[in-house]
């Protein structure tokens, strides 16, 4: 049986996805450099948050008929490598550090790969479902 999802509330899932990817990328990106889950997390999680914000409506990555098109998941994953330079900026803002280009890399490719996947789980969930409103 499908799942019911009302028109109007398929942006507002698809956000809480965005936003529960960009925490466990940085959950896992803590875990391996042997960090546990602490307040810490704040100064990746914020700065990625306010870069994917200015980055990924430029791709078009919240349009309702792009975001449901798996043929459209390289939008926020260049979306989500593109974010990485400012998050990085911002971060070392926030921490008064040097920015290390390996960091601005990795984050770019695991926040990229991240989204990448989340956004085809998604068009499988939305295809799957009942869409109406």
């Amino acid at each position: 049986m499908p799942v019911v999802i009302k028109r109007h509330s398929l942006l507002i899932w698809l956000i809480c996805g965005d936003l529960l990817t960009l925490l466990v990328v940085s959950i896992i990106g803590f875990a391996t450099h042997g960090e546990g889950i602490s307040w810490r997390i704040l100064t990746t999680f914020l700065p990625y948050l306010a870069a994917w914000a200015m980055t990924a409506p430029w791709l078009g990555v919240y349009h309702p008929e792009l975001s449901r098109d798996a043929r459209q998941t390289w939008r926020p994953a260049l979306a989500a490598f593109l974010a990485a330079p400012m998050a990085a900026w911002l971060r070392a803002l926030w921490l008064n550090r040097a920015i290390a280009p390996i960091f601005v890399l990795v984050l770019g490719l695991s926040a990229a790969l991240g989204y990448g996947v989340w956004r085809l789980l998604w068009t499988v969930i939305v295809k799957r479902s009942k869409v109406y409103g």
